[in-house]
């Protein structure tokens, strides 16, 4: 599993909030990585923007820190000298000159990664026009949110539009980068194997779970204007979504695979029934705060878990339910799709074999990156036929493991994809303009529920409105475990 590095060339990357959270934790480790490993070379510039009052060598040991803690290897030195810092309060002017006379005009790429809050990508991105920072080989990296409605990303994109081209914003989700998505996309369409099944006549229904074991943290703020419809539902879960449900795509590039993507999210059936949108938070207990404690906000009625039975309106998948999952503070840190096959049509076992247990199809993004197939088999040993359900294994971290390899960072990928100008793996404006008319109308009902959002305890299951969703179809969640392959 080793892979061929690509260099790139040396280019110019500016990290808007160069001291915060994202950029110590992610991008900064995901850059050294990627010089470790061939593919970013000397003469490559990274210029962290931020308020603290330090110097280039300031903030080059603040970068030490950070890879310290976040990254492996020991070539620390050299990637430290790409490291540079302008102190700038980007909603005043001060700074931009310096920016732009350390930005030259060599001609080379540079990428502005806006990991800042978002009521500042436009003033960001109005100031880099006038500071004469853009250049035919500029890329725009835009966090989520984009947006906090339809109207608000509608507005944001025709303003990015007018600054921009569209071939030079990339709105990135992280979880697009991730080894196991990408192989999502490998398993169906290099495979013969599934393609054939894969559609309503043998799909019985697919579960997405997004489950974090940590509460809001030091987000409350934001958590409490936002929740977790608007936070997690609208990008991640609904893109992993439309990469499981979008047609093949005439060939592997940006647009084609984005508007097979788009397509999904246009047959998204509107949501109508309030019962197949059940919204929950968390309660305190053990130690830990409650969500209306860690929001800070008595009178809160943002959620911080949600789930949701969607359809896709289309040929393949008329009538096969896509339940969708995520929640802060529940049993377990695990993300995973799961698509569940229907049963065999007959059973030539004795009843004394046992059940046959369905197919499944899992794709687990985190913890243990890999995909797993339940099959059902022979229990070995005398005795005659009894049946038990097993899975095929394809964990990635073992498999690493073994030739002492790790998995990288979704990041990684990502932002060396901003720097070859490959949109693959990033959305398009109609993508989140879709998704967003979509999101509006389960937030509508949300709001419209009576009361608060279902309480449900701190490292459960989630509310058990949630159970019923799934149960009033005759199914079931898979379990919240940190390993799938556990329960299998």
């Amino acid at each position: 599993m080793v892979g061929r590095v690509i260099p790139v060339e040396p280019f110019d990357l500016v990290v808007f909030g160069g001291t915060g959270d994202l950029a110590q934790r992610k991008l900064l480790p995901a850059l050294y990585h990627r010089m470790c490993a061939g593919q970013i070379l000397p003469g490559t510039r990274i210029i962290a923007i931020g308020r603290r009052d330090i110097d280039v060598d300031g903030y080059r040991a603040l970068a030490a820190g950070a890879l310290q803690e976040f990254a492996s290897e020991d070539r620390k030195g050299d990637f430290l000298a790409m490291l540079d810092y302008v102190k700038m309060d980007v909603t005043g002017g001060e700074g931009w000159p310096t920016l732009a006379s350390r930005l030259g005009d060599d001609g080379r790429v540079r990428a502005f990664y806006l990991s800042v809050a978002p009521h500042l990508f436009v003033p960001v991105s109005e100031r880099l026009v006038a500071a004469g920072c853009r250049t035919p080989g500029t890329r725009l990296v835009v966090e989520k949110p984009q947006g906090s409605d339809f109207v608000s990303a509608e507005t944001l994109n025709r303003t990015l539009a007018s600054l921009f081209g569209e071939r030079q914003v990339y709105r990135i989700d992280h979880y697009l980068g991730k080894e196991t998505v990408q192989n999502l996309m490998a398993l169906r369409f290099a495979n013969a194997l599934f393609e054939p099944i894969w559609n309503a006549r043998h799909v019985d229904h697919v579960q997405i779970t997004v489950a974090e074991r940590i509460g809001v943290e030091g987000r409350g703020a934001y958590y409490d204007q936002t929740g977790a419809l608007r936070d997690m539902v609208q990008n991640h879960l609904l893109q992993l979504l439309c990469l499981i449900a979008m047609e093949p795509p005439a060939t592997f590039n940006a647009d084609a695979v984005r508007d097979e993507k788009l397509k999904v999210l246009l047959s998204l059936a509107p949501l109508e029934n309030p019962a197949d949108v059940v919204c929950g938070r968390y309660l305190g207990g053990d130690g830990m705060g409650s969500y209306l404690e860690d929001v800070g906000n008595p009178e809160s009625r943002s959620e911080s878990f949600v789930a949701l039975r969607a359809e896709i309106a289309n040929w393949r998948w008329n009538g096969t339910p896509f339940y969708l999952r995520t929640g802060k503070r529940l049993r377990a840190r695990m993300s995973e799709i799961a698509v569940v096959f229907k049963d065999a049509p007959h059973s030539i076992f004795p009843p004394a074999a046992g059940a046959m247990a369905p197919n499944v199809l899992a794709i687990r993004l985190q913890p243990d990156e890999g995909i797993t197939l339940g099959l059902t088999i022979k229990e070995p040993g005398p005795g005659g036929m009894r049946l038990i359900g097993t899975p095929l294994d394809m964990t990635f971290a073992d498999t690493l493991e073994r030739q002492g390899l790790t998995m990288p960072d979704a990041y990684e990928r990502l932002v060396l994809d901003v720097i070859r100008g490959d949109q693959t793996l990033f959305m398009r404006r109609d993508e989140v303009e879709a998704a967003w008319r979509w999101i509006d109308r389960a937030v509508a009902i949300a709001g419209n529920t009576p009361g608060p959002p279902h309480a449900y305890e701190s490292l459960s299951a989630g509310p058990e409105e949630a159970l019923m969703l799934v149960h009033r179809d005759g199914r079931r969640w898979r379990p919240i475990m940190a390993r799938a392959s556990d329960e299998q």
